[in-house]
């Protein structure tokens, strides 16, 4: 169970950066994204980088 709750945190965390990254404008691809510069794409990317983090923190215990 420890290697795929792993697996799952580690996507979900990088989706989330992404998402947050898309939001704030920090990150413009791909260009043509909706999700660029729009807030709350920056909240949800949040929550699923700290769903992510959960994941990761219960795989190793």
């Amino acid at each position: 169970m420890r290697k795929p709750l792993m697996i799952a945190g580690l996507l979900a965390l990088s989706i989330g950066v992404l998402w947050i990254g898309q939001g704030t404008g920090v990150i413009a691809w791909p260009q043509s994204s909706f999700m660029i510069r729009q807030t709350q794409w920056a909240w949800y990317g949040a929550a699923l980088a700290a769903l992510g983090m959960i994941l990761i923190w219960r795989s190793k215990r």
